[in-house]
């Protein structure tokens, strides 16, 4: 997990993360912008952390049903994300108001992956 060193959110979701068995590294950068470009994230998806897990970028505070699906599938994109830090989003304090829409990006494109 890729993180801004002064962001408390990003250490919930590697919690999360650990949580449902994945063996998580936390690099603290105060720049992230290196990291999402070379994993191919687009700015509109863009939230306040980036983990890589294999080949694929996971960006922001994405579920672990959305991860495990991406896992299984292993769709030919460069990652999926939760764009910004929705309320209610595994990390993110507050109760879960809305439908979160995950996007599957590559190259430039962008499709819904899933929702949640």
């Amino acid at each position: 997990v890729y993180r801004d060193p002064n962001c408390g959110c990003c250490g919930g979701h590697a919690r999360y993360l650990r949580q449902h068995g994945f063996d998580v590294t936390i690099v603290p950068m105060e720049n992230l912008t290196p990291i999402k470009r070379g994993h191919g994230v687009p700015e509109e998806l863009a939230s306040c952390h980036t983990t890589v897990i294999g080949n694929y970028a996971v960006e922001g505070h994405v579920p672990i049903a959305a991860i495990k699906k991406l896992l299984a599938l292993k769709p030919k994109v460069r990652g999926i994300a939760l764009p910004g830090m929705p309320m209610g989003s595994p990390g993110m304090p507050g109760e879960k108001d809305t439908v979160f829409m995950i996007y599957a990006f590559s190259d430039g494109a962008t499709k819904v992956f899933t929702t949640e």
